[in-house]
């Protein structure tokens, strides 16, 4: 019997009864309210996946980010439960793989693929955007509302060391450190009015195995990793544009390869020993690891440079944040960029859960999360070296009527 059970929880993946069937226009204004849900006890048309989850189904959708162009598209998982975790017989299996438990996760939409530069540089820009709001008297930070505001990046320290691999808008953006990364998950959601977030590192080994127990999501045939994967044998040293390689069982491209990917969770000693020993399965939240420590926090799937074991779908790799931004002049160091390798090759994907939690619960996954941090961003701040704004669905308007929108 495989290690991996994949099965669909009655508890929130029964189609729940309706009171009375959905009209068309209903449905309608239901999906356009909510993007990627479309309510009533039929299946949707189209190609694409459709989950079905009480009143309705998840399907696939395109967000495209307010006050610009930029799309990117997201893809439903269903709920349900897997072991998390490598056995003790994989090949080049880590200790910290282990010991292997079993979670439970609820339902969720991720990135068909991780966030690229056309992306995340819209997120740089609101850097310069949110200084020029406040310069006229817009979006003003208070001690009232400060727990509500997301930071900008600053500029980049030296852009040839963030672009080593190239800017194409289609790349991976990487180098960002976890906090950046989480704020960048802010700002979406504010600008949205939808909540996107990091994944927990459950759900993103859940959503790169597809449901599979093997090494890869494609097998145990390394070789085949080619069809899936940049990895230091195909990639010729850099990261390559989203989406060129197949993608996994339930429409994940580069999940292994390309860029690693930030998930929320501090890679702590002992590996997964807290969740093996609780009863099982483990609920998600349950499974999370919230950090306490700068680092090592864990960042998943492997890059262009690392071989096939450290792309498998449970390897993990811990940051280093001292010796990832090394060469940074700065004192204190960026709290939003690395520098250097092998952040070159670490990057980010979103999620956004079905069960949306409340806003206070939602500001801890894109906070900062232990006071040296907040510390290196109040210095910053203080400085001028980066800019924070309270972001709602009106931004784009309002920095447009201001004269400083597109």
């Amino acid at each position: 019997m495989p290690t991996h059970r994949l099965f669909f929880a009655a508890s929130f993946l029964l189609t729940a009864t309706l009171a009375h069937p959905c009209t068309a226009a209903e449905t309608a204004a239901t999906t356009a309210a909510r993007p990627g849900f479309v309510a009533g006890p039929e299946k949707p048309a189209g190609d694409g996946p459709a989950i079905e989850v009480p009143g309705g189904w998840m399907v696939a959708y395109e967000e495209t980010i307010p006050g610009t162009d930029v799309s990117f598209r997201m893809i439903p998982v269903a709920g349900g439960t897997f072991r998390m975790g490598s056995p003790a017989e994989e090949a080049d299996r880590a200790s910290d793989e282990g010991p292997a438990f079993e979670v439970r996760l609820e339902p969720f939409w991720m990135g068909r693929c991780e966030v690229t530069w056309q992306e995340y540089k819209a997120y740089m820009a609101a850097c310069d955007l949110f200084k020029s709001l406040q310069a006229v008297g817009k979006r003003v930070v208070t001690p009232d509302n400060q727990a509500d505001a997301i930071t900008a990046p600053s500029s980049l320290y030296d852009p040839t060391m963030t672009f080593t691999n190239g800017e194409d808008p289609l790349q991976p953006a990487v180098t960002m450190t976890q906090f950046a990364a989480r704020q960048y998950t802010g700002w979406l959601s504010g600008l949205t009015g939808r909540f996107y977030r990091l994944p927990s590192e459950s759900e993103w080994e859940y959503a790169c195995r597809a449901g599979t127990s093997t090494p890869w999501s494609i097998g145990a045939d390394a070789a085949a990793l080619a069809d899936v994967a940049w990895l230091a044998d195909t990639a010729e040293e850099t990261t390559h544009p989203v989406g060129e390689k197949e993608p996994n069982a339930w429409g994940l491209h580069d999940m292994h390869g390309n860029a690693a990917e930030w998930v929320l969770d501090e890679l702590v000693p002992g590996g997964y020993a807290k969740q093996a020993a609780l009863p099982q399965p483990v609920a998600t939240a349950a499974a999370i690891e919230w950090p306490t420590n700068l680092s090592p926090r864990v960042v998943r799937g492997g890059a262009y440079y690392d071989e096939p074991a450290e792309c498998r779908s449970a390897a993990r790799r811990g940051s280093e944040d001292l010796a990832w931004k090394d060469v940074d002049p700065n004192l204190p160091k960026s709290p939003w960029w690395f520098t250097e390798e092998p952040a070159l090759g670490v990057g980010m994907r979103v999620v956004r859960p079905l069960a949306e939690p409340p806003l206070a619960d939602r500001r801890r996954w894109w906070n900062p999360d232990i006071d040296s941090m907040r510390d290196d961003v109040e210095s910053r701040m203080n400085e001028g070296r980066g800019a924070r704004a309270v972001i709602d669905p009106q931004l784009p308007a309002e920095a447009k009527a201001a004269g400083l929108g597109n």
